[in-house]
């Protein structure tokens, strides 16, 4: 008998990826492309649509044939991405605009009038359970209805990135409903697109070029003719609603039971809980549908984690990635040994990671500050790792407000797992162990596994956590940093409110 394989595809704000997974969980083979991310004007972050088609296509080719499986053995296809931004395209699934990605703030200034307006609060949040942001649809929408309005004329589908991916695999459209509980679209109760909610926003326009709405294990279409020439999927495979990145990554560390806190380290900083009883919070970032019946997903998040690294390198480390590689190991593995070789007590440097936006002070950049002649590459680096650190448990901390019960080990993913120097500055921060799971990619891993209760190889998205997820490592805290680092973070969030008119002036320049 053959063995069975599932395969998940990830489109983040820069990188495509495609893994293939044993119902075990085990990985057989993974392909990454980078993307190139484009800025044609500050504050927008756009992808060229050709480019992530072939890229999708290019990276699920080369994971097939390098796996070295029977592609026939290949049950079940499903994609996952990046919330929020947009896609939209006509109705062959050609690009009428540039994709706009989930670090866009073009449209900042609707959300600030929008938040201000007190009939937000009666009408809009009580069906959304969140705020909306800047790169959500809705603000996208007015942005473009204002000044792009020729758009709108010629479009036919408004897709999310695993939408759009999933319709040119399968030439079906639909959007996903764990995806479309993160945009301020939908009433999360009834789990349909709300007539009030675009009226509120002034789009009642785009209501039509939005495909229903499908669950994250249903059946969307298989793959057409044309993707299996192209990808060397086999026609007819079957393919998945898929799931919320967000929802993916927690999957992916088994994160099914309530009250357990799950963190994801990427280009955002995501921090959240599973719960049966949502309530409406005011200032909280959101709550999702989650792929399991009657469970929402609560999140704090905004995107200010991990990428700030790579940013700091591009940026400031050319020379030292170059000279690393010569020597045979990477320029992260570098920064790992500059960091261990400071002392947290040494130094009170502080980075504010807001390269794509604050999570306190609206406009808010990024920044160092305490900078001296002292403060050597390795401070920096190190400053970096704490910043990114404190910015999640900025958020953490607003979660433990909401729910006192989130006790015992956290599961992380992402970025920060790859460090262990990193992963001990955060659990001695946040003063609780971190669980880290075997997986290498945690979005294609979770949304594979929508793909897998589809198929039928699992009888809930549980029990395929149960089967595929398996927790490798558990990082506890050091008791002698645990009072250094909170002061350290106290002195944070201190200097953070003291910069507020700082940036507010220069939001005005």
């Amino acid at each position: 008998m053959s063995k069975r394989y599932l395969m998940g595809i990830d489109n983040g704000g820069t990188s495509t990826k495609a893994a293939i997974y044993d119902i075990a969980g085990h990985e057989i083979k993974k392909t990454t492309m980078n993307t190139k991310m484009l800025t044609p004007r500050p504050f927008f972050t756009e992808r060229d649509m050709d480019e992530l088609y072939k890229a999708n296509m290019l990276v699920i080719k080369k994971t097939v044939e390098e796996s070295m499986i029977d592609p026939h053995d290949i049950v079940g296809v499903a994609v996952t991405g990046h919330g929020n931004g947009m896609y939209m395209s006509d109705e062959n699934g050609r690009a009428t605009h540039n994709g706009i990605i989930s670090t866009d703030t073009r449209a900042e200034s609707y959300v600030q009038k929008w938040l201000k307006d007190p009939a937000y609060d009666t009408i809009v949040r009580p069906k959304t359970m969140q705020n909306v942001w800047a790169s959500q649809p809705p603000a996208l929408m007015a942005w473009i209805q204002d000044h792009e309005p020729e758009v709108l004329a010629r479009t036919k589908y408004i897709f999310m990135v695993p939408d759009v991916v999933r319709f040119w695999l399968t030439g079906v459209a639909r959007n996903e409903v764990t995806n479309m509980s993160g945009t301020s679209l939908m009433n999360l109760k009834t789990k349909e697109y709300d007539p009030e909610l675009f009226k509120f926003f002034g789009i009642e326009k785009w209501r039509e070029k939005l495909p229903s709405i499908a669950d994250s294990t249903e059946q969307c279409g298989t793959i057409t003719q044309q993707a299996a020439e192209e990808t060397g999927l086999i026609a007819g495979t079957p393919v998945s609603g898929g799931v919320f990145d967000i929802a993916a990554s927690a999957l992916s560390t088994g994160l099914v039971h309530r009250n357990k806190l799950g963190i994801v380290t990427g280009t955002w900083s995501i921090n959240e809980y599973i719960t049966d009883h949502p309530t409406v919070v005011k200032d909280l970032f959101m709550t999702s549908i989650y792929p399991i019946k009657d469970r929402w997903l609560i999140t704090e998040a905004s995107p200010t984690s991990a990428s700030n690294l790579e940013w700091f390198i591009n940026t400031f480390m050319a020379a030292n990635r170059r000279n690393a590689e010569s020597a045979g190991f990477s320029v992260y593995e570098l920064c790992n040994k500059l960091v261990a070789q400071t002392d947290p007590r040494d130094s009170n440097l502080l980075f504010f990671p807001f390269i794509f936006g604050g999570n306190a002070v609206p406009n808010a950049t990024a920044g160092f500050v305490g900078a001296t002649k002292f403060h050597e590459l390795g401070y920096f680096v190190r400053a970096v790792y704490e910043g990114v650190v404190f910015s999640h448990i900025y958020h953490i901390e607003k979660l433990r407000k909401i729910n006192d019960q989130l006790t015992g080990a956290a599961r992380i993913a992402g970025g920060i797992t790859n460090s262990k120097v990193w992963l001990q500055i955060f659990a001695d921060t946040l003063q609780r162990p971190l669980e880290l799971v075997n997986v290498k990619e945690n979005g294609t891993l979770g949304t594979a596994m929508t793909a897998g209760v589809m198929t039928g190889d699992f009888d809930s998205i549980e029990g395929a956590a149960k089967k595929m997820v398996h927790v490798g490592l558990t990082i506890h805290p050091n008791p002698e940093n645990t009072s250094i680092y909170q002061k350290k973070y106290e002195h944070y969030k201190e200097v953070l409110e003291l910069m507020r008119p700082v940036w507010e002036k220069m939001g005005t320049f």
